[in-house]
């Protein structure tokens, strides 16, 4: 499991419920809704790189992993198996994850729902390598797939801007193309800093509230310090308002009085939570939203669920998204 997905499923049931330099604002309205979606698809590396193996490498849980053959990956986060087609592996995945969203991967089995793994459906794909994050779970299907003898590699979970490198360096040495990890860093980077080149030289920084939307459950959740948006945010010239008004932890339900405080100049929503409340019309008559700055001008930034946190290859695009979104098109 994701760290966003163990932080929202720690307050969903805490509610009881469950879930599946910069600028002013513009003064015209941004409505995420309208905004073009991200493309669905990875850019994998021009060239795909031959695995030299054998390679250990240390595993996040304190396991060291050799892995001896790339045949047969599986990666069980979405996340992972971003890293693993956008290195030029993609045709090596036999398996996947059901937040592996991504058009290459669509014909693939899956293997995990909900971020649970199923130990019995991995095995029988005679993987020669698995790939888990520190969340993936449960801690049984992890350890059964270890006592067949399967390699398995846990790799951390990203936080921030800083992660986007270290996961795809981990993923690449395990994999056996070290240096297909450091050209495609190269390329992350290099894409990264040119969508931050895109930002207003000057003016007041934007305000923006990142909350999580599951309009079919009765989940409204605002992003505190922990929810993982923080970093893109500052990336993007803004400010995010849950911790700069005292929201601690990683979500926290939305309450009129916690937005009264964050006082939104724009807010940031996942694409299918939007959906969920009836686009950006639903979205305002959740108590407390119409009477923000943003609820008011109705200035909503949606990025597609399945990038947004992912802190992976395709960051930079969900950059240029906010970006785009925030400020408008770049001149």
């Amino acid at each position: 499991m994701s760290r966003f997905a163990v932080a929202l499923t720690s307050v969903v049931l805490a509610l009881g419920v469950s879930a599946c330099g910069g600028t002013a604002a513009p003064s015209s309205p941004t409505a995420g809704a309208g905004a073009p979606a991200l493309p669905d698809r990875v850019e994998p590396l021009a060239q795909a790189p031959v695995p030299a193996l054998p390679a250990t490498v240390a595993s996040a849980d304190g396991v060291p992993v050799t892995v001896t053959s790339a045949d047969r990956v599986i990666p069980l986060t979405g996340g992972l198996s971003e890293i693993v087609y956008t290195l030029g592996l993609g045709p090596k995945v036999v398996a996947k994850d059901i937040t592996a969203t991504f058009e290459q991967a669509a014909d693939l089995p899956v293997v995990t729902r909900g971020h649970e793994v199923s130990a019995e459906s991995v095995l029988s794909l005679r993987p020669t390598l698995v790939l888990a994050e520190t969340t993936s779970g449960p801690a049984e299907a992890i350890q059964q797939i270890r006592d067949a003898g399967i390699p398995l590699l846990v790799v951390a979970p990203a936080k921030s801007l800083d992660d986007v490198a270290k996961r795809t360096g981990t993923v690449a040495a395990a994999l056996g193309v070290k240096e297909a990890g450091a050209q495609l860093n190269q390329r992350t980077a290099d894409r990264i800093a040119a969508a931050r080149k895109t930002l207003p030289a000057s003016g007041k920084k934007p305000r923006v509230a990142f909350l999580y939307l599951r309009g079919t459950a009765s989940v409204y959740l605002m992003g505190g310090s922990d929810s993982g948006a923080g970093s893109l945010l500052e990336a993007a010239g803004a400010v995010d308002t849950g911790p700069e008004s005292g929201l601690g932890k990683d979500f926290t339900p939305i309450t009129s009085e916690a937005l009264a405080a964050a006082a939104p100049d724009a807010i940031l929503v996942m694409s299918k939570g939007l959906e969920s409340v009836g686009g950006v019309d639903g979205l305002v008559k959740i108590p407390g939203v119409a009477q923000t700055p943003a609820g008011m001008d109705r200035r909503v930034v949606a990025v597609d669920d399945g990038v947004l946190l992912n802190y992976g290859p395709r960051t930079d695009q969900v950059l240029a998204s906010l970006i785009t979104q925030l400020y408008g098109k770049a001149s």
